[in-house]
């Protein structure tokens, strides 16, 4: 009996560790569609620092992010916890298609345009060498990014659900940065 305690009490502790984990530190994600080719590829696997969500970090121009889209509501710890690939797998609850992955071009009081099919921030056309495309979008006005928010885009501009859809995304719906892969270097 002393035996099956000690396993009971092992396993209940990797579960709790490995929720901790995944909850606040870092989390695995699957890119899920084209909108960021060429960079990332549909159903590749990434891993992502939350330590900016945990922290409430502001990311850098050109990380790459995961959102969650759902910016019309306000994000719970609940909203954590149950996003976790393990807390998924036992509820049963799979992927929502609520995640995004996205690339940061504004962050707050950034003034944005779009216009001869670039983006402008500041008043200076963004040097972007890894968009898939010349970008065939161009909007009226200028937009300010407001405070405790970030402008997003896909890296595939023409085939992208991104802030120009979905609106300013609130920092607390920044899910992670993504890790680069030091393999890759």
């Amino acid at each position: 009996m002393r035996e099956v305690l000690g396993w009971i009490r092992s396993i209940t502790f990797a579960v709790v560790f490995a929720l901790v984990l995944g909850i606040f530190v870092f989390q695995p994600f699957k890119v899920d569609g084209h909108s960021m080719d060429p960079t990332l590829q549909d159903e590749q696997r990434i891993y992502v620092s939350k330590l900016s969500h945990t922290f409430s970090y502001l990311p850098d121009y050109g990380d790459i992010v995961v959102i969650d889209s759902r910016v019309e509501r306000n994000r719970t710890l609940m909203d954590d916890i149950m996003g976790h690939p393990l807390v998924s797998l036992v509820t049963g609850q799979g992927d929502d298609h609520t995640m995004y992955v996205k690339r940061v071009i504004g962050r707050p009081g950034d003034v944005l345009e779009f216009k001869d099919n670039k983006v402008y921030r500041n008043g200076e056309a963004l040097n972007e060498p890894y968009i898939k495309e010349t970008m065939e979008y161009a909007a009226d006005g200028k937009i300010t990014v407001p405070a405790d928010h970030v402008f997003v885009m896909g890296d595939n501009r023409n085939h992208s659900t991104d802030s120009r859809d979905i609106g300013f995304i609130p920092l607390d719906h920044v899910m992670g940065t993504m890790i680069e892969n030091p393999l890759k270097k």
